[in-house]
């Protein structure tokens, strides 16, 4: 049963909202971050790099504080402003290549993260798990949602789509593009349909920000420890989530470039997959596979197709069928000796939005070897992996829609 809350927002006034949002911070090169600030004073980027302020790279602890002095001055500057009333606040985001995503941000519990109602299928690294924990405490406030996924639902689809009829709070378009609307929903029993809703759901899955959704957990579980008269109500207890359903979700496969052969020449390195794989030298023609468990290749100036030799391989769980797992299984790891997928630096990504061209490019350049290619996920194959307590391995899936900071914000 996922319970979800509605909850007073923090947002940017109407007329500058499109200013204020921004796009994850590590998204940006140094140069984009630092013309967005010098010629845009309402950017969210002003809040979570403070040090611009002063000149200088502030880090630790006393970045998190000067976080939370920005975020209190954008308030009493009336930057943001709060609602009044616990709202839902519908949510419709349409792409520059005419993909719409439609959903509800809402508060989420971390008790439910806790009991697995909120299901995982990537890992988190502690260590980054616990600084953001600290992060938060600091600062006060959660400012990107989580990205979850839900069963497709025809009672909230016809809420959220009875909401789109009326004049959205917010209507704005981002430089890439991408228009964004905002809709609150603050009438009492419209709010109780959609907790109802959620509340016969068995479980919901997180589809994007695995580290954010642990940190909330880590910072609730401290925060209860501390409070004596801890009664579940706090909001503490939650952390804000952009809830889509199944059918809105769009998964795109990351790609893999790697700079060396692991000592091996071209000639070993096709002997060796050929124990694995059915191998065809596609001259210079871009191949894309098509099905699951099929790879492209690009190797000294050709592309190839890889089909798995099945009876070489055994299918024992949800993650054995994932083809991003199955890649570092039979390639990766054995052959070309990387282990750490997550920290190796022979290996770098490319999200599947690029065409195989972008493959080509990277190998013709030098400093890649070879590229493989694959089919994206889905998000049965998500569920089923989630379902089993496994994790993908880093960097499986590239996951739209992308949510902006600083266009609703949860304190607690």
């Amino acid at each position: 049963m996922a319970k979800i809350i509605p909850f007073k927002a923090v947002r940017p006034t109407r007329a500058i909202v499109g200013l204020v949002a921004a796009r994850p911070y590590q998204s940006y090169t140094v140069n984009e971050r630092e013309s967005r600030m010098d010629y845009n004073p309402y950017s969210f980027l002003h809040i979570i790099n403070p040090g611009y302020k002063y000149d200088q790279v502030i880090t630790g602890e006393e970045r998190y504080k000067l976080v939370r002095n920005r975020y209190l001055e954008f308030k009493e500057d009336g930057v943001f402003i709060q609602d009044k009333k616990p709202s839902f606040y519908v949510y419709k985001i349409v792409n520059r290549f005419g993909q719409e995503f439609n959903g509800i941000i809402a508060a989420t519990s971390a008790e439910d993260y806790e009991k697995d109602i909120i299901k995982k299928h990537e890992n988190t690294i502690a260590k980054r798990e616990k600084t953001f924990k600290t992060y938060l405490q600091t600062v006060g406030f959660n400012a990107e949602p989580v990205l979850l996924t839900y069963p497709d639902n025809d009672v909230i689809l016809s809420i959220i789509k009875d909401t789109q009829k009326s004049h959205a709070e917010f209507e704005f378009t981002m430089t890439y593009k991408d228009t964004h609307y905002l809709w609150k929903v603050d009438d009492e029993a419209t709010i109780a349909t959609i907790q109802s809703e959620f509340d016969n759901m068995e479980t919901i899955y997180i589809a994007d920000g695995h580290h954010r959704s642990a940190s909330s957990h880590l910072l609730y579980a401290d925060e209860k420890t501390k409070n004596a008269n801890h009664d579940g109500s706090e909001p503490y207890n939650f952390f804000m989530s952009y809830l889509i359903p199944e059918s809105d979700l769009v998964i795109h496969e990351f790609n893999r470039l790697v700079k060396d052969l692991n000592g091996l020449t071209k000639e070993a390195f096709l002997i060796q997959l050929d124990s694995l794989y059915r191998i065809e030298n596609r001259g210079n023609i871009p191949y894309h596979p098509s099905k699951p468990h099929h790879f492209s290749m690009y190797l000294d100036g050709e592309f190839y197709s890889l089909y798995l030799r099945k009876k070489r391989y055994a299918f024992n769980t949800a993650l054995d069928e994932l083809d991003a797992h199955l890649l570092y299984k039979t390639i990766l790891q054995p052959i070309l000796g990387i282990n750490d997928l997550r920290d190796d630096n022979r290996i770098e990504y490319v999200n599947g939005r690029h065409e195989m061209i972008t493959i080509k490019s990277s190998v013709d350049s030098g400093e890649f070897k070879v590229g493989f290619g694959m089919c994206p996920a889905n998000i049965k194959q998500m569920k089923h992996i989630a379902d089993e307590g496994l994790k993908m391995p880093p960097k499986s899936t590239y996951i739209l829609p992308k949510l902006r900071s600083g266009i609703t914000i949860y304190e607690f």
